[in-house]
């Protein structure tokens, strides 16, 4: 059985792959592990490559999602990137990194967060 905060952040992840494939975003990869981390969406939006970082929450009790990326957590996505960017031959893209905020059933995105 699956604990129920993995269920939450997988039913924000599906949400947020169909929020941003309506924006226009082609999803390369959801869930790409790496060494310093996990990247939870990686996409293109036109030329751009876009790291995206995906925080659920059932509510605002504690603050907003995006609050939770702090700054520990955005080095570990920055190297993630740079492996992802590297194995896979991509450095002559531009990239960002874009934070989608997930409450219930509200979408938030947050491009080029950090």
């Amino acid at each position: 059985m699956t604990a129920p905060h993995l269920l939450l952040g997988r039913r924000g992840e599906r949400l947020a792959c169909r929020f941003l494939a309506r924006a226009g975003y082609d999803i390369l990869a959801r869930r790409y592990r790496a060494r310093p981390g996990e990247l939870d969406l990686i996409a293109f939006e036109g030329d751009t490559l876009v790291f995206v970082e995906v925080k659920t929450r059932s509510s605002r009790n504690y603050g907003e999602p995006w609050e939770y990326v702090d700054w520990e957590k955005r080095q570990a996505l920055r190297r993630a990137a740079e492996d992802f960017i590297s194995r896979f031959d991509l450095g002559r893209f531009d990239y960002r990194f874009d934070i989608v905020s997930v409450v219930g059933r509200e979408v938030q995105l947050f491009r080029d967060a950090f």
